[in-house]
């Protein structure tokens, strides 16, 4: 459904993508993170049609935007950043703008309008004017302008920014429902929107794609902590750093820090890991050395320790499945 090749763009001196590159099948719903200024509202405008971009190539159901920017736009609905609605225009007068805008059939009109209206929620507020309406339901709005002409393709770019705990809710499961039907790419930096909504996360940073995998394989591929509480099998006194010597050796260890313990006779210590769990080596480490593991507790690296890592600039991970080739 995308294919983006390439991709450079650059305002004067300033450069905003740097080579991105990648595809997006269709029927899939994918989660485009990064932090502000990273590039993401730039990469959804040119795919847009809305920027030309400086170099590379974006297509569209195997169209090149650049090429063909009306025949794109028929293919999607988009959801800008900051929702351009005309605030004094009632609901229902500016859904039949738009239809009239995107050139539908007129004896299908009401029904699409219809549709749309039900399907984001807005019945109860058809007869009043946008501007009267809390952010939340000017989201619906902008959500259901993006719907209207049955769209294969849905770019939504910040569409919770700004709104409550309960609208943010609301607007996920609408999510939800579009992508069960729909491409999405869902452009955002807040994490539990992606971990709730999308099956594929792209994350990019200073205008590169740095990671491009599942959420739960971005969260768990990159290891973990293991929070352990020692004692002596003994009772003799343990000496910290001779723990802590023993700790290190482990395989699949990478580092070993000093945490709280249980009380007198006890050490307690984090040891961070790969991708290999060292829980059993740790285990005959400690019969070894005459020591009693009173705790061990594992926890995966989340996936917001994954994006601060990938956004501080180090190397990305490789995905662990096979990209997706071109279906266009």
């Amino acid at each position: 459904m995308v294919r983006i090749e390439g991709l450079a763009k650059s305002y004067g001196s300033t450069p905003a993508l740097r080579g991105v590159s990648f595809e997006v099948p269709r029927g899939q719903v994918v989660g485009f993170l990064g932090p502000n200024g990273a590039g993401k509202s730039t990469t959804m405008k040119i795919l847009a049609g809305y920027l030309a971009p400086t170099s590379g190539a974006a297509y569209v159901g195997g169209i090149d935007v650049a090429a063909d920017r009306v025949a794109t736009r028929r293919m999607l609905g988009y959801l800008p950043e900051n929702n351009p609605l005309y605030e004094e225009m009632m609901v229902l007068e500016f859904l039949e703008f738009v239809s009239e805008v995107r050139r539908l059939p007129k004896e299908g009109r009401s029904g699409r309008i219809k549709n749309a209206v039900e399907r984001c929620g807005l019945t109860t507020v058809m007869g009043k004017d946008i501007g009267q309406l809390s952010k939340g339901f000017r989201q619906r709005v902008g959500l259901a302008q993006a719907i209207l002409h049955d769209p294969d393709l849905l770019l939504l770019d910040e569409p919770t920014s700004g709104l409550d705990p309960n609208q943010i809710a609301e607007i996920r499961e609408l999510i939800k429902q579009l992508g069960k039907e729909k491409t999405v790419i869902l452009s955002t930096h807040i994490l539990p929107e992606v971990q709730s909504t999308c099956g594929r996360v792209l994350i990019i940073n200073d205008g590169k794609l740095v990671a491009d995998d599942a959420p739960e394989r971005l969260a768990h591929g990159e290891g973990g902590t293991v929070s352990v509480v020692l004692a002596s099998r003994l009772g003799s006194s343990l000496e910290p750093a001779q723990v802590q010597s023993v700790l290190e050796r482990v395989p699949g260890v990478t580092s070993v820090q000093a945490a709280q313990g249980e009380g007198a006779g006890t050490l307690g210590f984090t040891l961070r890991y790969g991708t290999e769990d060292p829980r059993r080596e740790l285990f005959e480490a400690a019969v070894r050395s005459e020591l009693a593991l009173l705790e061990v507790r594992r926890q995966h690296v989340s996936l917001e320790e994954t994006f601060r890592r990938l956004t501080a600039g180090e190397a990305a991970p490789r995905a662990s499945d096979p990209k997706p080739q071109p279906t266009a």
